[in-house]
C-alpha cells in the first residue's frame, strides 16, 4: 500500500514537473522565466514591496519591448511564519521550477530559504533581509539588495559621540533581525569610549504589561539613552507605551535605527507623535523627477490594490524591491539568449521526500554571475551588488517634530557627520554637536539631555568613606539608634562642595568602609576595590591616584598637590670658615681657570715677542701678569699688537661671567646656610646610611625600597608626635634624619611644627588625591569639573583653613637645596672661546713671522747674484783711494736705498751704489784706516 501511494506522489510530481516545462513555452518568439517571490503580505513592507515589484515588471518591459524573455511572478505570502516560507520556497522550486526566489522578507525565512538556494543552486535575493547574521559567505547564492544592519552602526556611534553620551542601552527584539546587529553596534560604542550597561530584549509576543513592565525597569537605571532597533510593529508598541509611563519627557534620549525610520512615513499617526523628539538614522534617497512620477503612479495603484486599507507612502524598500527586478529581469535576458535548459531533476529513490526531489538550476551559476556585474543607476540610487550588497551610502539624521520628521543632519563613511553633503574631510576625533541642526527633543526642550540621571525612585548614591590615617582628611562615625554614618574632615567637605554645584540634584548617603579600622595600604586597596566590585557608587577620601587602581576604577581629577617629599630639622648657622670663599668653584673649576690664565698670559707674550716689538726684549719678570690683565689698560707696558688685544679681549669676558658667577654662588651660600637643614640632598641621605621614617600604613616604604633604601633603615611611626621626637632626636641618637610622606601629609605636621623644620622636594611625583569612581562612570565628568572649579577659586582655601590643612605653599619649604659648586662644565663655552682665540692668534703670527723671515732671504739671495769685484771709492785721511769688493764677503744690510748714503766699515767710508749692493770693503793698505 506505501509502495502504491508513493508511486503515485511521483507520477503527480513528475506530471506536474512536465507541465510545468511546457508552460515555461508561449506564443511567439518570447521565452517565460519563472521567478519566485515571498512576502509578508500582512504587514507594511509587504503591502508596498508587492505594488513596487508589480510596477517594475510592467515598467521594465514597456522599456525593453524588444526583449525575447519575460519574467513570470509567482508572489507567495509567508505570513511572518519561518515554515511558511520554507514551505513556500519549496512549492516554487519544486511546482514551478523558479529560476530566482526574490526575498523572503525576514532575516529569520531568509536563512531557511538560502539553504535550499546553495542546494538547488538558485539565486535568492532579498532586499528587506537586513540581519548581518546572514553571511553571504555561508549562503553563496544569498544575494542582499539592500545595506546590512552593521552599515549603520557608524553612524550612530558618531551621533553619539557628537553629543557627549558615555552610556547607551540598546532595546531590540528577540529575533535574528534584532540581535545580530548588537556585537557590531557594541564594537563601534566601544572604539567612542561609550559603555552598554545594560541590554533591552523584548520578544515579538510581548504583550503590552511586558512592555510596560520592562520600561518601568529601565526608568529605574541612570542612563536615559536609548537605541530602538526593532520591527515597525513592535516598535509602535514600545514607543506608545514609552509615552504613557513618562520616557519622552525632557531628559531622556531616544534613537531609531533606519528598520523604523525607513517606513516612518507609513506608521500611524499617532506612533509618529508617540515618538517626538526621537532621533533617527534614515538611508538617503537624492530626489529626482523620475522619483516624483513614479510616486504618483505608485500611490495609484497602491491605493487600487489595497482599497480596504489607509493610504501608505513610498518607502526605500518599494524602491530596492523595484530595482531588484529589473535588475534581475537585464540578467534574465542576457543569461537566456544563448541557453534555455532549465531544471535538472534527479533520479527518484523508491523512498523519497520533497527534499529528495529537487533538482538543479543549469542556468543558476550563471544567473547569479550576471546579476553580480549588473550595475545601474536606480530609482533608489547607485545599485551596485558587486559586494553581494548594496555598499554603504548616504544615511540622513532626522529628528520627530509632532507628527512630522526633519532631517538635522547627514552621514556618509567618507565625510562622517555634517550639516550639508559634499564637504570637506570631516575630523572624525572633533564630531560635535555644531556639525548638526539644532534638535527638539522629548519633551519639546531645546536643551541638550547629558544623558543619564539619578532616577527619583531608585536608591541613593552609595558614597564610600574610609578612616584616615590622619583625621583632618577624613573621618567617620556610625549613629547608633539611626544605623547613618556621619562623615567628615577635608576630603568630605569637598565633595560636599563638588555635589552642591553639580548641575542637578545628587541624593547620597555614607557607607563606612568595615575593614577593622584598617588604615594601611591593604585597606585603601581593598576600599578602592569596594567601587569596582559595585558595592560603592563612588569612594571618597585620601584616595591616592596611582596606576595599578586605573586598572579597574576611573579617578576624579586631584583635588590636593602631587609628590612625595621629606620634612627635616631646621639648623641656624652662619659658616664663619675661611675656607668658604673657595666653596663656590670646585676644584676643577679653579684648576682649569688658572690654566687659562697663564695659557693666555704666555700667548700674548708670544705674540708680543714674534711681533719684535721692544716690550718683548725688556726682561719678562713680570711681563706675564702685566700683559694679562693691566697692559690692556695701562699706558705702560701696554700690549702693542693687535692680536694681543684681541686674545685679552676674550679672555676678560670669560673672567667677567666667572667673577659674576662666582659671587652670585658665595651670597647665596652665606644668605641660605643662614637657615637651612642637616639633609638637603636625598641621594646622599640614602648613600650614607641615614635612618628615615614614615606614616605607619603609607605605600612609601614600598616607594623607599624601590629607590634602593635599605629596609632596616626604614622605620614606621603611628602619630605625628612620634615622628617629631625621632626627628629631634636625629639618626645617630637612634631617631630619623628626614620624615618621607605625600605633601598634603607633610603640610599637615609642618602646620604644627613650623618652627623647626622644614620640607624638601618633592622628590617623587604622584598624581595627588581624588576620588574612584566605576568605569565609564556619567559622573566622572560633571565631579571633576566641579572640582576644578574648587581648587581653581578660594573656596579651597577656606576648606583647608577650616580643617587645618595648609593648600598655600608654606614659606619654609624648600624646594632647593644649598646651591651647587659652579663645575667646568658651566663653562666649557667661554672657556673653549678663549683657547681657540688664542690658539688661533698664536698661529697667525707665527706665519705672518715665518713669512717676514723667508722675504729677507730672498732678498739676500739676490744680492749674492752681483758679480764678483765692484769696484767701490773709499776716503781716509790721505784722500780718495780705490779698493775692491771681493766675491762672497758682505756687509750687513741696513738703511734705506738713497743713493751716496754713507756707512761705517772699520776706518774705510763706503759709498753704496744705487743698487745698494752690500759688500765688505777690503782696504788696500792697513795704513789708511783709523
Amino acid at each position: 500500500m506505501e509502495r502504491a501511494t508513493q508511486t503515485i506522489l511521483f507520477l503527480v510530481l513528475f506530471t506536474h514537473f512536465g507541465a510545468a516545462q511546457n508552460a515555461a513555452k508561449t506564443g511567439g518568439d518570447e521565452f517565460s522565466v519563472a521567478v519566485g517571490v515571498i512576502l509578508d503580505l500582512g504587514t507594511l513592507v509587504g503591502k508596498l514591496a508587492r505594488t513596487s515589484i508589480q510596477m517594475a515588471l510592467e515598467d521594465f518591459y514597456a522599456a525593453h519591448k524588444n526583449y525575447s524573455t519575460r519574467l513570470i511572478l509567482h508572489i507567495r505570502d509567508s505570513h511572518s511564519n519561518n515554515v511558511q516560507a520554507a514551505s513556500a520556497a519549496l512549492d516554487l522550486l519544486n511546482n514551478h521550477n523558479v529560476q530566482v526566489i526574490i526575498g523572503p522578507q525576514k532575516s529569520s525565512q531568509a536563512s531557511f530559504v538560502s539553504d535550499l538556494g546553495n542546494k538547488t543552486r538558485v539565486p535568492v535575493i532579498s532586499f528587506t533581509a537586513t540581519s548581518p547574521s546572514i553571511s553571504t559567505g555561508s549562503f553563496p547564492y544569498f544575494v542582499r539588495a539592500t545595506l546590512s544592519d552593521s552599515a549603520q552602526v557608524n553612524g550612530i556611534a558618531s551621533l553619539i559621540k557628537a553629543y557627549g553620551w558615555r552610556r547607551v542601552v540598546p532595546i531590540y527584539e528577540d529575533t535574528d533581525y534584532g540581535k545580530g546587529i548588537i556585537p557590531y553596534l557594541i564594537d563601534a560604542l566601544q572604539e567612542i569610549d561609550t559603555h552598554v550597561p545594560y541590554r533591552s530584549v523584548i520578544p515579538l509576543s510581548a504583550s503590552s504589561e511586558q512592555i510596560t513592565l520592562e520600561l518601568y525597569k529601565l526608568m529605574t537605571m541612570q542612563t536615559r539613552v536609548f537605541l530602538v532597533h526593532m520591527s515597525s510593529a513592535l516598535a509602535s508598541k514600545v514607543f506608545t507605551k514609552a509615552k504613557q509611563v513618562g520616557m519622552m519627557n525632557k531628559g531622556f534620549v531616544w534613537i531609531m535605527t533606519d528598520g523604523i525610520t525607513n517606513i516612518i512615513d507609513s506608521l500611524n499617526s499617532s506612533v509618529v507623535e508617540a515618538m517626538d523628539g526621537a532621533l533617527g538614522i534614515k538611508f538617503y534617497v537624492p530626489k529626482s523627477e523620475e522619483l516624483e512620477r513614479f510616486t504618483v503612479k505608485w500611490n495609484r495603484k497602491f491605493q487600487k490594490d489595497n482599497p480596504n486599507d489607509p493610504p501608505l507612502k513610498l518607502s526605500i524598500f518599494g524602491l530596492w524591491g523595484y530595482d531588484t527586478i529589473w535588475a534581475v529581469a537585464q540578467a534574465v535576458e542576457m543569461v537566456w539568449i544563448n541557453n534555455r535548459t532549465s531544471f535538472q531533476k534527479p533520479a527518484v529513490p523508491r523512498i523519497s521526500t520533497s527534499m529528495d526531489i529537487l533538482g538543479t538550476s543549469a542556468n543558476g551559476p550563471e544567473l547569479l554571475k550576471t546579476i553580480l556585474q549588473n550595475k545601474f543607476r536606480g530609482l533608489s540610487g547607485y545599485f551596485n551588488l558587486s559586494d553581494r550588497q548594496l555598499r554603504v551610502s548616504t544615511f540622513q539624521i532626522i529628528n520627530v517634530i509632532g507628527k512630522e520628521w526633519r532631517k538635522i543632519g547627514f552621514w556618509t563613511s567618507e565625510n562622517e557627520i555634517s550639516q550639508q553633503l559634499n564637504h570637506g574631510k570631516a575630523d572624525y576625533q572633533n564630531q560635535s554637536i555644531s556639525d548638526l541642526n539644532s534638535v527638539i527633543w522629548p519633551g519639546k526642550s531645546t536643551e541638550i539631555p547629558k544623558g543619564w540621571e539619578i532616577p527619583v525612585s531608585g536608591k541613593k548614591l552609595q558614597v564610600g568613606v574610609h578612616r584616615s590615617m590622619c583625621p583632618e582628611f577624613m573621618t567617620n562615625e556610625k549613629n547608633p539608634i539611626t544605623g547613618t554614618t556621619k562623615a567628615s574632615g577635608f576630603s568630605v567637605d569637598i565633595f560636599e562642595e563638588a555635589v552642591k554645584r553639580l548641575p542637578y540634584a545628587l541624593p547620597y548617603e555614607y557607607v563606612a568602609f568595615d575593614d577593622n579600622n584598617d588604615t594601611g595600604r591593604s585597606g585603601y586597596n581593598d576600599f578602592v576595590y569596594q567601587v569596582y566590585l559595585k558595592k560603592y557608587d563612588i569612594a571618597i577620601g585620601d584616595i591616592t591616584i596611582s596606576s595599578n587602581r586605573t586598572s579597574y576604577v576611573d579617578f576624579t581629577l586631584p583635588y590636593t598637590e602631587s609628590g612625595v617629599a621629606m620634612v627635616v630639622p631646621l639648623r641656624n648657622s652662619i659658616n664663619k670658615k675661611p675656607s668658604i670663599l673657595l666653596q663656590p668653584l670646585k676644584r676643577d673649576l679653579w684648576f682649569s681657570s688658572s690654566l687659562l690664565v697663564i695659557y693666555t698670559g704666555v700667548v700674548v707674550w708670544l705674540l708680543e715677542f714674534l711681533g719684535s716689538k721692544t716690550n718683548a726684549r725688556r726682561p719678562t719678570a713680570g711681563k706675564l701678569g702685566i700683559t694679562a690683565f693691566f697692559s690692556l689698560f695701562g699706558d705702560k707696558d701696554r700690549v702693542e699688537r693687535v692680536l694681543s688685544r684681541m686674545v685679552l679681549i676674550v679672555w676678560v669676558f670669560c673672567f667677567l661671567l666667572l667673577g659674576s658667577a662666582y659671587t652670585a654662588n658665595l651670597t647665596a651660600m652665606i644668605t641660605i646656610q643662614q637657615l637651612n637643614s642637616n639633609v638637603t640632598d636625598f641621594h646622599a641621605l640614602q648613600k650614607s646610611g641615614e635612618r628615615v621614617g614614615y606614616r605607619n600604613g603609607s605605600y612609601v616604604a614600598d616607594l623607599l625600597e624601590q629607590l634602593g633604601f635599605d629596609k632596616s633603615k626604614i622605620k614606621s611611626y603611628n602619630s605625628r608626635y612620634e615622628i617629631e621626637i625621632a626627628l629631634s632626636m636625629g639618626s645617630k641618637n637612634g631617631g630619623i634624619a628626614a620624615y618621607v610622606h605625600e605633601v598634603p601629609y607633610l603640610k599637615l605636621f609642618l602646620a604644627e611644627h613650623s618652627q623647626g623644620y622644614t620640607m624638601v622636594g618633592p622628590l617623587y611625583k604622584t598624581a595627588g588625591f581624588g576620588f574612584a569612581l566605576p568605569k565609564g562612570s556619567p559622573l566622572l565628568g560633571d565631579i571633576s569639573k566641579a572640582i576644578l572649579d574648587i581648587v581653581q577659586g578660594e573656596t579651597i582655601i577656606q576648606i583647608g583653613n577650616k580643617w587645618r590643612v595648609p593648600y598655600e605653599k608654606y614659606s619654609n619649604v624648600l624646594t632647593e637645596s644649598v646651591p651647587d659648586q659652579l663645575t667646568t662644565d658651566r663653562f666649557k663655552a667661554p672657556f673653549m672661546l678663549s683657547v681657540v682665540v688664542s690658539t688661533s692668534a698664536l698661529l697667525i703670527a707665527v706665519i705672518i713671522y715665518l713669512h717676514e723671515k723667508k722675504n729677507k732671504r730672498m732678498t739676500n739671495i739676490q744680492g749674492d747674484q752681483n758679480k764678483d769685484g765692484v769696484e767701490v771709492n773709499y776716503k781716509t785721511q790721505d784722500g780718495n783711494k780705490r779698493g775692491r769688493v771681493e766675491e762672497n764677503d758682505r756687509l750687513e744690510a741696513g738703511g734705506d736705498q738713497n743713493d751716496q748714503k754713507q756707512e761705517e766699515t772699520g776706518s774705510a767710508v763706503v759709498y753704496r751704489s744705487e743698487k745698494n749692493l752690500t759688500s765688505r770693503v777690503t782696504p788696500i793698505s792697513s795704513s789708511a784706516c783709523y
